[in-house]
């Protein structure tokens, strides 16, 4: 049995019910629907056989049944913000129905009212499935390691520097390294990749991954509130909180519109008999069909589930966007600026190249190389040592004497040879004509940089190191460039690097020697140019220029401070999903604005047709309601 198994024993025996009593409240308001619905065909069938009396009781418990939620929810809503809503608006229409005799009309308008707020709140509930996804990937146990004995502890009373077990098919319950052992983890909850990832001693493991074989122990490298893992969950949740532009002007209209519609029914209810000779019941009734078809449900409803949806969509791929307005922005976004290291590059150097002089071994070089250079913690000596490990299976090799000289490179010995590893400056005057020289002034041009290595006083070889775009970074750029949209770099580093890596990436412009102030401003430069304009980055000194950015883009392998700067958060560092953040963005704002032509449409259509005299009260009811769950419907398809 293991630890989470164990756990579940200790979990409270309250737990399961209250999980069933969250079910039942989740889905309350269908449940409630579907009732309201059977009690008005039964009061239908009812009429039919003339029981007129009971059919009206059974009116009467659709009424309540179906409305009851709603009704709440719109008075509470009324005391609370001192403002009317649509759900005032159909409690009064419901009551006027039933007034002047429209018992079963009236009760349809509960019961299609209803079902699409049970419609609306399934759209809510779909959109935060995220959240409740991932809570139930979070252990909430751990198999605590001490002096060789194993404990069952709660997550949260792990601390930095304990060691954990976790076995295969457990998912790790907390941030940390790999201290003993060697698996390979599922870590699509993380990513969003279905490819699981071999890992290692000293490889950084995430919680929410899932362990696929081997048992291995973990050093925990962070509190369990502060794990990448706790840190989607409250962007996704930051996210669903947030409201976009359209989505707040939508709710400040709405209390301004339910008053003028309120003024025009009750101007309406007079109007009409003294100036066109209309009955007192021809004038109430088509009072009450105005209550109902001007209002603004389905324009209420236009905006915040397509919003929703759009987001969870995201979420699923592996985009987390911190609120609507940053999802709503992206569509308009006409130039996209980049961080160089960490973002279009891997942000490690790697060997590219080496050239050895003639006569000498190149496989014994690079290993001596390597060998060397596995005592020096420079990430150019890094670079050589795993390149080494690539090329050649042979095991480094132990120098008869090492020094690590800081800010130059590193010297030894291996028997009667006196090698020296580093910059130019380090070792041997080159000759102009030589291999070496030669191979530096081409590899500089290339905007790599050369590492040389001497043998006895004389330069052997030289190794070129670069540090590599991204397999996808290509890819991503030239969808960005064919959509139109500028693609500038923001580096660092020399002129040569930089027209290096812009050349290979495909961007269209690159800003060189570039310093994190610098990048501030060269964003407020392409805002001016453009208009709007986003940020990719992925470290601290990107955070001022992802803050300036209208929409900040930070790589969810970044530095914390990018991950809290950005609006949008690429949990896999996969730049292509940019693209498919704005088409996202633009198929969302696409739905929205489809969802508020349509809604406006029918208001004014149900309008005129009323006022003519030729809309009844249920096809009113209908046609009013039914727009509602149409507008609702087109915003889920934003889910796929």
């Amino acid at each position: 049995m293991n630890a989470e198994m164990k756990a579940m024993e200790q979990l409270p025996a309250g737990k399961n019910k209250n999980q069933l009593f969250e079910k039942l409240k989740t889905h309350a308001e269908l449940i409630a629907a579907i009732v309201s619905g059977v009690f008005i065909l039964a009061g239908w069938v009812l009429e039919k056989l003339d029981f007129s009396s009971v059919s009206i009781a059974f009116f009467l418990l659709a009424y309540i049944i179906g409305g009851f939620a709603k009704a709440k929810e719109g008075i509470t809503d009324t005391i609370e913000k001192k403002s009317l809503n649509v759900e005032i608006l159909m409690i009064l229409a419901a009551i006027g129905s039933a007034l002047i005799g429209y018992w079963m009309e009236g009760a349809i308008l509960i019961f299609i009212f209803s079902l699409s707020g049970a419609l609306e709140t399934y759209t809510m509930n779909k959109s935060h499935k995220e959240i409740s996804a991932l809570m139930e990937l979070q252990p909430e146990v751990a198999l605590l390691v001490t002096g060789g004995t194993e404990k069952i502890v709660p997550v949260s009373e792990l601390v930095i520097g304990d060691h954990i077990l976790v076995k295969p098919g457990e998912r790790v319950p907390s941030d940390g390294k790999i201290i003993r052992g060697r698996t390979t983890l599922d870590e699509a909850a993380i990513t969003g990749e279905s490819i699981p990832v071999s890992k290692e001693t000293g490889d950084e493991v995430f919680a929410g991954t899932v362990n696929m074989n081997g048992s291995i122990i973990v050093e925990i490298t962070k509190k369990s509130s502060e794990t990448l893992f706790q840190k989607i969950i409250q962007l996704v949740q930051t996210a669903q909180s947030e409201k976009s532009p359209s989505q707040l002007f939508i709710e400040k209209f709405e209390g301004t519109y339910v008053k003028v519609v309120l003024a025009v029914v009750f101007a309406m209810m007079f109007i009409p008999h003294f100036l066109l000779g209309w009955s007192w019941t021809e004038t109430f009734y088509r009072a009450m069909i105005l209550l109902v078809v001007a209002s603004p449900c389905a324009l209420v409803a236009s905006i915040m589930p397509a919003t929703l949806a759009a987001i969870s969509n995201g979420a699923k791929r592996g985009i987390l966007f911190k609120g609507g307005i940053h999802l709503e922005k992206l569509q308009h976004v006409k130039a996209v600026a980049f961080d160089k290291t960490g973002t279009l590059t891997k942000g490690k150097p790697q060997v590219t190249d080496y050239i050895v002089k003639e006569g000498l071994e190149k496989k014994g070089i690079i290993l001596k190389a390597a060998s060397l250079e596995y005592y020096s913690n420079h990430p150019l000596a890094t670079a050589i040592v795993n390149f080494s490990k690539e090329q050649h299976e042979s095991d480094l090799l132990l120098p008869d004497f090492f020094e690590d000289v800081p800010g130059w490179g590193i010297k030894g010995t291996f028997g009667n040879e006196e090698w020296k590893i580093g910059k130019e400056q380090f070792v041997g005057r080159m000759d102009e004509n030589s291999f070496a020289k030669n191979a530096a002034k081409q590899f500089a041009g290339e905007g790599k940089t050369t590492v040389c290595v001497e043998i006895n006083g004389e330069i052997s070889a030289i190794i070129a190191l670069k540090d590599v775009v991204r397999a996808e970074t290509k890819a991503a750029i030239d969808e960005l460039n064919l959509k139109g949209i500028h693609t500038v770099m923001l580096t660092g580093d020399s002129e040569k690097t930089a027209r290096a890596i812009a050349e290979e990436s495909h961007v269209k412009e690159y800003i060189a020697e570039c310093l994190p102030e610098n990048k501030v401003n060269e964003v407020k430069k392409l805002k001016e140019r453009f208009g709007q304009v986003a940020m990719v980055g992925d470290g601290i000194n990107d955070a001022p220029a992802l803050a300036t950015a209208n929409v900040g883009i930070a790589m969810g392998e970044g530095t914390d401070v990018a991950l809290e700067t950005a609006d949008v958060v690429l949990m896999k560092n996969d730049l292509p999903r940019i693209y498919e953040a704005i088409r996202l963005s633009e198929r969302m704002n696409r739905v929205i604005k489809q969802n508020i032509v349509f809604s406006i449409s029918v208001i004014i259509l149900l309008i005129c047709s009323n006022f003519l005299q030729i809309l009844d009260l249920p096809l009113g009811v209908i046609g009013h309601e039914g727009s509602t769950i149409l507008v609702i419907l087109n915003g889920l398809r934003l889910l796929k």
